[in-house]
């Protein structure tokens, strides 16, 4: 059951941005450098439990990354359906991105797009989030409803204020991926150094559904930075076998499944966007 609530919710965001922009400003790390503020080597930590580098040993492994351990606020998380609240008051999700320079980078836990020069933002309650790079995780992180799919894509943005905002896009097995499709060789042939892409249009990237879930919660990998603004977007959208193996083959050992389980999310609300000529439908 989908609860329906018309109450606009940007005061609530607007608080959780402030004090997100406090947590960020006195933080070790370099928020001005989003896409390296997931972790870029990949050797302090894995994806496998009993190796004392698992999910669950994360927060003890850096004391900067503690919050992977004892966050309130931690991603990924089952969207259930009996927790949400449709607010059509979100609005629809402002795009605007541009062609700009990008490179492929394999980050060992990760294959990641990222952009050189401006490739435009996305726009949340009147706040421009910069985007920077995009990367997938296979399986999903998120889960519907306790349902796992094969494949998540993760689109990363930054504001001026250095506060972090990720869509996310969730992919089962089918049709293949237009966006993988244009970048299938360069996936296959990426080593240790960043490969070229030249000019890259990021308006290649297809939501196919303007349904979206919105929580604030927290970066998937270490340093699990709380006070990420997630946007999942409700479509599940089609990728192939083959895409999927390109990915899992490029990381490095050990990271084929690079998936961080869900974790607890009592205390976090998610709200539904939806249209509202469709009324409270899903």
């Amino acid at each position: 059951m989908i609860f329906f609530h018309t109450n606009p919710i940007t005061i609530t965001i607007t608080i959780f941005l402030f004090l997100t922009s406090l947590i960020l400003s006195s933080h070790p790390y370099n928020f001005s450098a989003a896409s390296d503020s997931e972790v870029d080597d990949e050797t302090p930590f894995t994806y496998t439990e009993g190796t004392g580098k698992g999910p669950k040993k994360w927060g003890q492994i850096d004391p900067h990354w503690k919050a992977c351990g004892n966050g309130k606020m931690q991603s990924p998380i089952d969207l259930l359906n009996r927790r949400v609240q449709v607010f059509p008051s979100l609005g629809k999700l402002k795009r605007d991105y541009q062609p700009a320079p990008a490179v492929v980078k394999n980050r060992g836990h990760d294959i990641t797009v990222m952009w050189k020069g401006d490739a435009g933002k996305i726009n949340i309650n009147g706040t421009d989030y910069k985007l920077l790079q995009c990367h997938w995780h296979s399986p999903s992180e998120h889960t519907f409803n306790g349902s796992r799919y094969d494949l998540e894509f993760h689109i990363v943005h930054l504001s001026s204020s250095g506060e972090i905002a990720v869509v996310g896009i969730v992919y089962k097995y089918g049709r293949p991926d237009p966006l993988l499709s244009k970048l299938f060789h360069h996936i296959k042939s990426v080593g240790k150094e960043e490969r070229d892409l030249g000019i890259f249009n990021p308006g290649a990237i297809k939501f196919g559904s303007r349904k979206y879930y919105r929580y604030i919660g927290s970066l998937t990998v270490p340093p699990c930075t709380e006070g990420v603004i997630w946007t999942i977007v409700k479509k599940v959208r089609t990728v192939s076998r083959e895409q999927v193996r390109a990915l899992r083959e490029a990381v490095h050992d050990g990271f084929e499944a690079n998936a961080r389980p869900t974790q607890r999310s009592s205390e976090i609300a998610v709200e539904f966007y939806t249209p509202k000529e469709n009324g409270g439908s899903t």
